[in-house]
């Protein structure tokens, strides 16, 4: 199967802010349950964690937001 690219501005809104939660420690139960499904289908959430397919998705947007 080919793996295709996510991007940021790929994420919706919900989906961006369950990767920053997850990514600075909080609970799963903080994220928005839809968001959470669609990730697990991409292959960004396994589990409550971020997969490091996300985490790259995380450090490559917070480090062009710093850039800006």
């Amino acid at each position: 199967m080919k793996s295709h690219s996510i991007s940021w501005a790929d994420l919706n809104p919900r989906e961006q802010r369950a990767i920053a939660l997850l990514g600075a420690g909080m609970s799963i139960e903080l994220c928005d349950t839809a968001a959470l499904v669609t990730m697990r289908r991409a292959g960004l959430v396994r589990g409550c964690c971020l997969t490091p397919k996300a985490e790259k998705l995380r450090r490559s947007a917070v480090l062009e937001a710093l850039a800006a």
